[in-house]
C-alpha cells in the first residue's frame, strides 16, 4: 500500500501544475470574450489552488491501474468514481457550478458520457497495438 501512496504522489506532483495552467487559460478566454471582467484576489488564489488539487488528485488517481489484484473494470470505475468527485466538489466548491439539480445532472451526464468515450477509444487502440504485437510476435 505505501508503494501505491508513494506512487500516487509521484504523479500528483509531477502534473499538478496543469492545473493552473489550465484555470489560466480559462480565465483569459473569459477575460477575452467579456464573461468576466475581473476577479477579487480570493477569487483567483481559491482558483489556482482547487485547480492544483484538481489536477494532483486526477494525475494521482491514475496510479490504480497499477494495482495488480484489481480487474481493469474495478480500476476504471474506481477512476472514474475519484474522477467524479474531485471535479464535482471542486467546481461547487468554487462555484463553477450551480448548487441545484439541472446544472449537476447535466455536469454528471457530460462527464458519465466524456469518460465512457474516451475509455471506448483507448480501448479500441489498445486491443489494435495488442493484436499488431501478437501478429509481429507470431
Amino acid at each position: 500500500m505505501k508503494k501505491y501512496a508513494i506512487e500516487f504522489l509521484k504523479r500528483g506532483m509531477s502534473f499538478c501544475f496543469g492545473g493552473p495552467l489550465v484555470l489560466a487559460i480559462v480565465y483569459g478566454i473569459l477575460g477575452l470574450v467579456g464573461a468576466v471582467e475581473n476577479f477579487t484576489v480570493g477569487e483567483v488564489v481559491i482558483g489556482i489552488f482547487s485547480s492544483t488539487l484538481l489536477a494532483f488528485i486526477a494525475a494521482g488517481i491514475t496510479v490504480i491501474y497499477t494495482i495488480d489484484k484489481l480487474s481493469p473494470f474495478s480500476a476504471a470505475l474506481i477512476h472514474g468514481v475519484v474522477l467524479y468527485l474531485d471535479y464535482i466538489l471542486l467546481y461547487l466548491f468554487n462555484g463553477w457550478l450551480q448548487s441545484s439539480l439541472k446544472p449537476i445532472m447535466i455536469f454528471t451526464i457530460c462527464f458519465v458520457l466524456g469518460y465512457l468515450i474516451i475509455w471506448a477509444i483507448v480501448f479500441v487502440v489498445t486491443r489494435k497495438c495488442t493484436k499488431k504485437l501478437n501478429e509481429s510476435l507470431n
